[in-house]
């Protein structure tokens, strides 16, 4: 069976800590733990993840330093924090499979995701990156540097880019190559790398691309059985947050997108989770949400939420 995981960020470091490469080594050991189980068990598996916070961190060490040396684009700092986190879910795993005496090594690939140049997202830029910042802070870099900021629930300022929906992978033949050999590839992570394709030159864009649609994405490209979404939640919720909040066992996909068009499940969270594991479901593929630390049982239906076909 292959299997792609789609790591959230509780997987790479606890919610509330301080972003050290410490925290998230001892995030990542436990981590490790649950997914070697899935590859000792003959799953084939391939991961990807979020990397908003790292990415943010990047963005923010640029920003102090510019005036010693020239910043990176949003494109190049996807690529650093894939590289980044990659490095460090890699050779968490790798150890573990090694304790383990499996076979199966890691492997991080830096990934190119082609999107369309002419995307709406373009024109409307939305997806929150980087730090938070106070008006007049936000007017003076938007001037400085042209970028786009726009406030956020909390009052706060932050920079918006575009979010534009991923076509394919440039990376895709040996992706599956080496998913065929029996490796397990950590790709696309952070929603891949941005790129637009012209006269068969690739250039890359200041935007981020969905991590969930992506991992969606993913799991087609390399012939998946099955999407886990896992993540800091045992169960999706109805009314989350709420004193008649109800864990749901299973979702059929009219249910979910009944839910989606009421706004049960919000953009910045469980939203785009759930839109992922509908378009797999609808691709003919098996598809569930819940908590790393039960990635076994998700796996089998025991546990988290299971989408269904209507």
């Amino acid at each position: 069976m292959r299997v792609v995981v789609a790591l959230g960020g509780n997987a790479l470091s606890p919610a509330g800590g301080t972003g050290s490469v410490e925290e998230m080594r001892a995030a990542l050991t436990e981590t490790a733990a649950a997914l070697a189980d899935l590859v000792g068990a003959g799953t084939s598996l391939v991961l990807t993840h979020g990397n908003g916070p790292q990415v943010g961190r990047l963005l923010l060490q640029q920003e102090l330093a510019a005036g010693e040396v020239p910043p990176m684009p949003m494109d190049v700092c996807g690529a650093l924090s894939q590289g980044q986190v990659g490095y460090l879910v890699a050779q968490a795993l790798d150890n573990a499979l090694r304790r383990r005496q499996l076979d199966a090594r890691v492997l991080s690939l830096v990934t190119q995701v082609v999107v369309d140049g002419r995307d709406p997202a373009f024109r409307r830029p939305s997806k929150p990156v980087g730090p938070s910042y106070d008006r007049p802070a936000a007017q003076e870099i938007s001037q400085a540097s042209g970028h786009v900021f726009a406030i956020q629930p909390d009052g706060r300022w932050r920079r918006v880019v575009a979010s534009p929906r991923p076509l394919r992978f440039v990376e895709e033949a040996p992706l599956n190559a080496l998913v065929d050999s029996g490796h397990v590839v950590v790709a696309a992570g952070g929603g891949g790398v941005p790129v637009v394709e012209h006269h068969g030159q690739l250039r890359g864009v200041e935007a981020v691309i969905d991590k969930d649609r992506t991992a969606a994405l993913l799991a087609l490209a390399v012939g998946a059985d099955v999407l886990l979404v896992l993540t800091g939640v045992d169960r999706v919720q109805v009314g989350f947050g709420t004193p008649s909040a109800r864990a749901l066992q299973q979702l059929t996909v009219a249910e979910a997108r009944e839910l989606l068009a009421a706004g049960e499940f919000p953009e910045g969270s469980m939203g785009p989770k759930i839109e992922a594991c509908v378009s797999f479901v609808e691709a003919g593929g098996r598809a569930a949400i819940g908590a790393l630390s039960q990635a076994a049982d998700v796996l089998a239906g025991r546990a988290g939420t299971t989408i269904l076909p209507s």
